[in-house]
This record gives C-alpha cells, structure tokens and sequence, in this order.
C-alpha cells in the first residue's frame, strides 16, 4: 500500500506531463506536423557544438575514473572553479568552488536548499503565477506553500499583498525570473524592494528568511531586460541553476546550487547541503556532464530561433484578438483565455489540435500558458488554429 502523501501526488500529477503524453497520441493519430503541442518547455535548438565535442573529447581522452568514478559530495573541483570563475566574470560576483555544490538541475538544487533549511511546518511563499512543482518540493520536507495572488496587470511581484502573509513561521521565499509561465523578468527595483522586506521580517521574527531564487532561464531576455543577480541584493540567498535552457540539455539533469560566502552560518550551510545532495538519493550531479559543464560554462544556445517564435505569435495573437503581456524571457506566453474557465478553454483548444496549459496549474486562473520552444514551422501552422479557436468564442 502506498503512503497517503503519494496518494495525493498520484491523484494530482503534472498537468503539463499529462499533456505531453496526450500530445503524443494525437500525433499518432492526425500525424505529428498537424499536432501543435505547445505544453512543454522542452528546448527545440541543439546544444552548442561545443557541448558534443567536450563529451566526446572527455570519454575518449580522459581517464575512466576521472569520468565515471566517484567525488566529493558537491561535485568535482576543477568544474565547480570553472562555473564560479564564469559567474564572477559575468556578473561581478566573488565566488570560489567552496560557493557551489554541482546538483541534479535547479530541482535537485531547489530540493537541496529545501532540505537543508526546512523543519515540519516551517512555511515558504511563492508569487503567483509560479512552477506548480514547488508545491511538491515543498511538501517534500512538510512544509507549507503560502502563495500571494498575482499581479494580473504585469505580473511583477505583488509584494504589497505579500507583507501582510509572512509570519513566524516562514522560512523562504521561492521566486523564478524570467518567470515560467508569465516570461516576466523581476526588476532591480523590485529585487530591492523585496530584499528589503526580507530583512525587516527576519528582524521581527528573530530568524533568518531565506530567498531562493530558481533560475534556468536567466540567458533567455529579450529586448534591453536585465536579470539582477539576487546575492548582491540579499546575502541569505540560494541561487538554483540549471543547463536545461541555457545549453539545451534537459535531459541531461546538470545544474548547480550557488550558496554565497556572506549568509549567515555560511560553513554550517555549504556542510549541510553537501550531506542533503547525497542523501536525497542523488548523491552526486552527473560525472560526464559535469565535465562538460567544466568546459563549456560560458556557452550558450542559440537563442534566435526563440526570438523569431516571440515575434511571431505577439504579432498574430494580438491581432487575433488574444490579450497578453509580451515575454520579456523565458521561452513562455502567458495570455487570457477567451472564457473565464481556463481548463474549458484549453479543453476547447484540443479541437483544433493545440496543446495548451491551463493558467490554474500555476495559480494564474483565467489564462493559459504557452511554451514557444518549438519550430518555426509549429508556430507558422498553428497560427490558423489558435484563429478558429478565436471565432469559436467571439
């Protein structure tokens, strides 16, 4: 018999994981050119050249066991030097290897953080829209989601509504920029604002409130969009990292969790997280990609193919009637659905064979989310569908 908790997860699985499979039958059967699945953000450009000559130069030049054999619970040296040289080049940090633990992608890193701050109980809020997994992370550890309800006009963070929700027992707050669904990207103003928040509660409650900030998609801005770097604005953040969209390889599970030098119980922590990276059952980031990271930090997709997808369907949709804020990153859209039920509308959308996402899966009720990593060629002959589907309401 399985245990409760599982029951639940069960009964409630991904919606976006259900999709993708329900995508999949449906090319089955009207043929995949005619199927327009815009429910997974699942990179469609190919990793950098760079990325396939490292792993074929590291298995055939390197020593077995530098490959494949064990390391240090925070993964090996050489690479986590090369990540934090990249980022200090980058954006003016100051990190060492001893900041970084190399994890299974940001949700191995997010868990790892998790993990190593939480007790039953202890509380952790999220900005609504935000990735429904969080719940599951958090859930992990018996915690509790607190979640404050969207800014609908610009989804920025709605950190007036949030002050009121903290309370002793919050223990972290989880934000995602650029956001998954909404493409929004969090100011620097806005990173202040909230730093700022954080500091003044953990004063009134006697007790440190962490940031974590989950950010696979920082590489993806479009426009004059810069992504602040949240340790320069609060020094008791996590930082979770992941090659999924920055590299194209999400399949691969290989990212990082930055703890910087200046959180409190600094040694403490970087000791705790290395223990949970093994003991969750991960025990250590992949040895071969993390090799590869080593090489190819400082890599990066092309990008172009997302920016092409963007102007397009902003373009047409607009025109086609649909209301949305234009991403500023990230590879998502997230416009109103044409009736006040969002899971009806994208039910209505299988007509025309498009895969949407219901904006309820992230706590953005009356909205869909739209994953535009995907061919040129889906985004040009769907165009027509996403049309129909607009006639059917107005």
């Amino acid at each position: 018999m399985i245990s409760a908790k599982m029951k639940s997860l069960v009964a409630n699985g991904s919606v976006i994981r259900a999709m993708f499979e329900e995508g999949k039958k449906m090319a089955a059967i009207y043929g995949a050119e005619n199927v327009y699945d815009f429910s997974l953000g699942n990179p469609c450009t190919p990793p950098p050249e760079s990325v396939r000559k490292a792993a074929v130069e590291i298995l055939m030049n390197e020593p077995e066991m530098m490959v494949h054999g064990y390391m240090s619970n925070t993964g090996y040296e050489d690479v986590r030097i090369s990540v934090a040289q990249s980022l200090n080049r980058r954006f003016g940090t100051n990190f060492g290897p001893g900041n970084l633990v190399m994890t299974v992608g940001a949700a191995g890193g997010l868990n790892v953080a998790l993990k190593t701050i939480m007790e039953p109980g202890d509380e952790v809020m999220l900005f609504a829209p935000y990735f429904g997994e969080y719940n599951n992370y958090i859930s992990n550890f018996d915690g509790v989601p607190v979640v404050v309800p969207p800014n609908f006009a610009d989804f920025s963070m709605n950190l007036a509504a949030a002050e009121p929700l903290f309370s002793p027992k919050t223990k972290a707050v989880i934000i995602n920029s650029p956001n998954n669904p909404t493409g929004a990207v969090y100011t620097a103003a806005q990173v202040q604002q909230l730093a700022d928040l954080l500091e003044a509660k953990s004063k009134e409650f006697g007790h440190t409130i962490y940031l974590i900030s989950d950010e696979p998609y920082r590489e993806i801005v479009y426009g004059d969009y810069e992504v602040p770097y949240l340790t320069k604005y609060y020094k008791n953040t996590f930082v979770g990292y992941s090659y999924s969209k920055s590299l194209s390889l999400p399949g691969e599970r290989i990212g990082y969790l930055v703890i910087p030098s200046e959180m409190e119980g600094f040694e403490e922590t970087v000791a705790a997280a290395s223990v949970a990276n093994r003991i969750l059952g991960f025990v250590n980031a992949p040895s071969l990609f993390q090799r590869v990271i080593g090489r190819c930090a400082d890599e990066v997709s092309d990008m172009s193919v997302y920016i092409e997808n963007r102007n397009i369907l902003c373009r047409e949709l607009k025109a086609m009637g649909y209301e949305f804020m234009e991403p500023q990153g990230a590879f998502y859209m997230f416009p109103k659905s044409l009736e006040p039920n969002d899971k009806a509308f994208c039910a209505a959308a299988k007509e025309f064979r498009l895969l949407l996402v219901p904006g309820s899966t992230f706590a953005g009720p009356g909205h869909f989310r739209l994953a535009f990593c995907v061919s040129r060629a889906t985004v040009e002959n769907s165009l027509e569908s996403f049309h129909q589907l607009a006639k059917k309401y107005k």
